[in-house]
């Protein structure tokens, strides 16, 4: 077994993490671009764990945090109780529809959802529609080569209701939001590492919970000396690139 801890792999995760722009504590900035202030309402919609939630939180923003899964929202619920947020709204749902008022926040986050829901159009005009006019969003899709990749690797059922059962390109993914009626204000791809952990995960045959297989933990490692390095930055940037995990838009409704 690894004598690396989970506190010290969370902290290899979190640099990469920030490297790649997000959870930028000197600026309250969740993703660069996406500054998050005291007087926000947000929606987190699919908050899995709460990690975006989170961040929001400690900035005393209000927050409303939904997913499909009731446990996850109740996990979420009991973390953010007692944090600094000026409120929590916990809801379960499917988003079809999202039962808020119209015009009800003004910053969005929808990470990694897009790719489950049947209908994305609808979904994204249930994300509009609760926001109000100038609302800014941040939507993230798994990037398409390393889904391709996936394909070949992961079991059927990834690809699978409830799962990702759609994969969208770069353009595509673009259209979807502009048809949406929204304006973009920044694209990036990031997430080489997480490309390969998960090409990696499928040969370890284990449940998506630590203690992590050997192999995974040498990955970790190998990709942490990586940017201890002096030209770590670059490389990891270019690599990013080629390979990205996701790929992320901050967009806006117009005022």
């Amino acid at each position: 077994m690894s004598d690396q801890t989970e506190g010290e792999k969370l902290d290899h995760t979190l640099k990469d993490a920030y490297l790649s722009g997000w959870f930028h504590q000197e600026t309250d900035e969740l993703f660069e671009g996406f500054k998050i202030h005291a007087e926000d309402s947000i929606l987190d919609i699919g908050c899995g764990d709460g990690p975006f939630a989170s961040f929001c939180a400690a900035r005393g923003a209000e927050i409303f945090f939904a997913d499909i899964d009731e446990a996850k929202v109740n996990a979420v619920k009991s973390m953010l109780e007692g944090s600094n947020a000026r409120a929590i709204n916990p809801m379960v749902t499917d988003a079809n529809p999202i039962p808020m008022d119209n015009a009800r926040v003004n910053k969005v986050i929808a990470m990694e959802v897009l790719e489950h829901v049947d209908d994305p159009q609808q979904f994204m005009s249930e994300l509009v529609r609760v926001g109000k006019p100038g609302t800014q969003y941040l939507i993230t899709v798994p990037a398409p080569l390393g889904e391709s990749v996936q394909k070949k690797l992961a079991p059927p059922n990834y690809f699978e209701k409830p799962n990702h059962i759609r994969v969208f390109e770069k353009d595509t993914f673009e259209k979807l939001i502009t048809d949406a009626g929204l304006e973009i204000e920044r694209y990036t791809s990031y997430g080489f590492f997480w490309s390969v952990w998960w090409f990696f995960f499928w040969a370890c045959k284990q449940d998506l919970a630590p203690p992590w297989h050997p192999l995974l933990d040498s990955w970790t490692k190998t990709w942490t000396t990586l940017l201890d390095m002096p030209d770590g930055a670059r490389i990891k940037k270019a690599l990013d690139e080629t390979m990205p995990k996701s790929m992320a838009i901050i967009a806006r409704k117009p005022a």
